[in-house]
Parts: C-alpha cells; sequence; structure tokens
C-alpha cells in the first residue's frame, strides 16, 4: 500500500472513485455545491486500485476535510488518510482542521471522536436545503436512519 497525492495524472480515476461513493463529484455542505473533481487529497492504493480516499479544502487558516473514504474498514486506510490532512494542516499553518458529516453515519461519528475531533455544531434539517442543490440525497441514510442533519467536527492544531 502506498499514498500519492491527487494529481493531473489520476485525476480521472480518482473522479470515477468518487462517483462510486457519492453518485456524482457534487457534495453539498452546510447548504452550498461543492465540486469534488477539483479538490486537493490524497489517495491510498494498492497497486493499481484505490482502496482510500480524502478530499480537502484550505480557506485562510482552517482546513475543512470533505470526503473520507475507505474501502476496508479497520485497516488503519482512514486514519492513515486523515493523519496526511492533518499534516498538511499543520504545513501550512492551520490552527484548526473541520469535517461535517450527516446524522445517520454513526461510524464517521464513531472515527472522527475517536481522533480527537469534538463535535462542535448541529445544522438542524441542513438536509432540506441540500436536497434543494442536489435531489438525489435519499431521504433515508445508513441503518435506516432519515437523513436529516449535518453535525460539524473541528480538531484544534
Amino acid at each position: 500500500m502506498y499514498i500519492r497525492k491527487i494529481s493531473s495524472e489520476n485525476r480521472n480515476q480518482v473522479n470515477d472513485f468518487i462517483i462510486s461513493k457519492w453518485f456524482s463529484t457534487d457534495m453539498v455542505v452546510r447548504g452550498e455545491l461543492v465540486d469534488m473533481s477539483t479538490l486537493d487529497g490524497f489517495i491510498m492504493y494498492d497497486g493499481e486500485n484505490i482502496l482510500g480516499l480524502v478530499t480537502y479544502i484550505i480557506k485562510e487558516n482552517e482546513c475543512e476535510i470533505m470526503s473520507l473514504d475507505s474501502l476496508k474498514e479497520n485497516h488503519g486506510i482512514g486514519t492513515t488518510l486523515l493523519n496526511k490532512v492533518i499534516e498538511i494542516a499543520r504545513e501550512k499553518k492551520c490552527i484548526k482542521i473541520k469535517v461535517i458529516t450527516t446524522n445517520d453515519n454513526i461510524n464517521a461519528i464513531r472515527f472522527y471522536q475517536k481522533r480527537g475531533f469534538d463535535m462542535t455544531k448541529l445544522y438542524y434539517n441542513a438536509l432540506d436545503i441540500s436536497r434543494k442543490l442536489k435531489p438525489s440525497i435519499p431521504l433515508v441514510g445508513n441503518s435506516g436512519i432519515p437523513l436529516k442533519h449535518e453535525i460539524e467536527f473541528e480538531m484544534n492544531l
């Protein structure tokens, strides 16, 4: 296994991976449409196959993780990718890293808290707004949980 930065050489493969996980390269966060095909990030490979991907945006002195996907849970892929983003955020002199997930994503809620992120905000019924921009967002999410809210986590650096 090895890690590479997202680049023009692997962008098409990354976009295909994003579409396979998120159904498009468009993501809606806090009522804003984000084009994931333009984001920076890191890819974990096994040979030529993507095992995991993290994308992020740095604005001023904050880093925001936009996506983190691992095809094999409990193998350290997500943690390794997260640590790469933390490393970059520190290099860029960011004061914190933020990430938003939905209320149904119990695995992400557990993952981020175990790695030092604190829950800082609840965007109540945020998915109602998001569905206006991306109607393909389902009403029901993981484990049959109604998909309604966004939860923001932060890690101070």
